[in-house]
């Protein structure tokens, strides 16, 4: 049973973050060093300067770079045997990295929908897949850690691919928690409200959208990622082992309003 004090730590644990070069994957792979675990930083942009930063929030940890196109599956493949071959599996896998496509319904593009789901969705079962047969194969506990959505509660416009797989992603959480809770694994997501990230640019410039956006949050203002990062450390820590297939809510108040 976890105890006060070391509950909240991650030492000795590796921290698997995709999405990790920007936005909400760079501040939840610092989260994750901060509080001991060596991250293991997957995206396809530049991550030369992230783990120069975890080296100096984590100087004993093993801090990893890896380039990978989750869009690809070949790509995911030879990730995964990279990670086997180096003997480095995860035991926190965050799958944190998705893209977002806009367009009215009646013409949204058949290729983005595709490329939407691959990524925020296929991609995550495919990774999650690989991580828990390990970890239960080698008898360790872990934690999976889903990014969704306030879409995963809401419909939101011109974004049916991005509300989809966020909404499946809810109930994959749901469906893997349900059957690794028997093998100490732990599956749950951090549902970010408006987060100032690359994918709201548009609407953080549209005057109006802005506005409104804002008048709605009781905390009166957009997130920054760095928002996110305790939620994720607590649900990674010995002090989340009883929670899974839950939701923790970061958003300012946006759902209850």
């Amino acid at each position: 049973m976890p105890t006060a004090g070391a509950d909240f730590s991650l030492m000795g644990k590796r921290a698997l973050v995709t999405g990790a070069s920007r936005g909400i994957g760079r501040a939840l792979a610092h989260g994750f060093a901060a509080a001991g675990a060596s991250v293991i930083a997957v995206a396809r942009g530049n991550l030369e300067s992230l783990i120069g930063e975890l080296q100096k929030l984590n100087p004993a940890g093993n801090h990893l770079a890896v380039h990978c196109d989750l869009a690809d599956r070949e790509d995911r493949q030879q990730l995964w045997h990279n990670l086997l071959n180096a003997d480095t599996i995860p035991h926190i896998l965050c799958n944190n990295a998705g893209i977002i496509r806009r367009a009215d319904f009646i013409n949204f593009p058949a290729s983005d929908w595709s490329e939407v789901l691959e990524i925020n969705l296929t991609a995550v079962f495919d990774l999650s897949r690989k991580c828990a047969a390990e970890l239960v194969k080698r008898q360790q506990p872990g934690r999976i850690i889903n990014i969704h959505s306030l879409l995963s509660h809401q419909g939101g416009i011109r974004v049916a691919a991005y509300t989809a797989a966020k909404s499946g992603l809810q109930g994959l959480t749901r469906a893997m928690a349900n059957e690794l809770a028997a093998h100490a694994i732990t599956v749950n997501g951090i549902v970010p409200g408006y987060i100032a990230t690359d994918n709201t640019l548009p609407l953080r410039q549209d005057v109006v959208r802005n506005r409104s956006i804002i008048e709605r949050i009781p905390a009166g203002r957009w997130g920054q990622p760095e928002d996110l990062m305790g939620a994720a450390v607590f649900l990674a820590s010995p002090a989340a082992e009883y929670i899974t297939g839950s939701e923790i809510v970061v958003d300012g108040g946006w759902l209850s309003r």
